[in-house]
């Protein structure tokens, strides 16, 4: 099952039907001091999402788009492993639920535990689940944890932790990631597409090597990053479609947006990484199309893919921001 499409727009009903009477000014105020907690350095005494209406506004403001970075995540891995469909997964400060909403758009039935510190989150995240209508969304357990400190989480196939090391102290974002690590067969770290959320995820990336797991994307290879530090950062891009009250929220007009967002996927499992992997917006120009790619021989390469290259030539032009490369049953030419 794929109900990536269905499950999207779910997510859209059920913010719409249980967000319908926030006032936009009063969401737009909560949103204000969000960026502001997410933008600086926030304790891990301290929730981000205090009440209701912050709970309200970051759904607005953010779970769609969470949901989209997470939902290409997700597809990496299922990429690399078609045939692996976990019965398990624990959400490791999931907030309102949006990496579980992902979840449960690419596997049916899987078994989820959401973890968050903020009772106000999880609440809400039982309303849109409750209103998804969605089976396994609707039985998903929710429960209070303090993400970092709280004892590791039971075994379980799949963790997620999206959007959350950015919320914690060094030493908190070490023990999310061992845990995780030390819980799961397979895990999925998602933070904002910034250098310091790239950052974040080098050092996750590491420390789940370090515990014997293998990277199965977006990275082709488990060795060092190819990418100098402080050159450039490693990320990706989804498109998210906003609602009107998402518009008033954010005072944009545009019926979408693109979230960044750098990710690594870990497993105890064998899997199939790519080849390569495209790591910038394709440039089509007359004739031919440039590839930037992260190899797993030769790091950082270029690819031109002209018309002389034929099918290869094609696939190039349908080929996108964090795919892989060559796509499968493609010749390389």
């Amino acid at each position: 099952m794929n109900a990536t499409l269905p499950t999207a727009e779910a997510l859209r009903a059920a913010l719409a039907a249980l967000l319908d009477g926030l006032p936009p000014t009063q969401a737009a105020q909560a949103v204000d001091r969000l960026i502001a907690s997410y933008r600086g350095t926030t304790p891990t005494d301290a929730p981000i999402l205090r009440d209701r209406s912050d709970v309200a506004a970051y759904a607005a403001y953010r779970m769609p788009a969470t949901f989209e970075a997470v939902r290409s995540c997700i597809a990496a891995l299922r990429e690399a492993a078609p045939d692996w469909v976990p019965a398990t997964h624990t959400d490791i400060g999931g907030g309102t639920g949006a990496a579980s909403w992902a979840v449960a758009g690419a596997w049916e039935g899987p078994r989820t535990t959401v973890l968050d510190w903020s009772e106000p989150a999880l609440a809400l995240g039982r309303e849109l689940a409750e209103a998804s209508g969605i089976p396994a969304l609707r039985a998903a357990t929710w429960e209070r944890a303090r993400i970092g400190t709280s004892p590791a989480p039971a075994p379980t196939d799949l963790v997620t932790v999206s959007y959350v090391l950015k919320e914690l102290t060094a030493r908190d974002r070490a023990a999310v990631v061992d845990a995780a690590a030390a819980a799961a067969q397979a895990v999925v770290i998602v933070e904002p597409g910034t250098p310091d959320g790239y950052d974040r995820i080098i050092e996750a990336r590491g420390r789940l090597i370090a515990a014997g797991l293998s990277v199965a994307a977006p990275c082709p290879h488990d060795d060092a990053c190819p990418i100098e530090r402080g050159t450039d950062w490693c990320h990706f891009s989804a498109r998210v479609s906003r609602s009107s009250l998402h518009r008033q929220v954010k005072g944009g007009s545009l019926s979408h947006e693109d979230e960044k967002f750098s990710y690594v996927v870990a497993t105890r499992f064998a899997t199939g990484p790519v080849t390569a992997r495209v790591t910038r917006r394709p440039q089509i120009r007359k004739g031919q199309v440039l590839l930037e790619l992260c190899t797993k021989d030769e790091g950082l390469r270029r690819a031109t893919v002209t018309k002389r290259h034929g099918a290869l030539y094609r696939a190039a032009r349908d080929t996108a921001w964090g795919d892989g490369w060559p796509p499968p049953g493609t010749p390389e030419g």
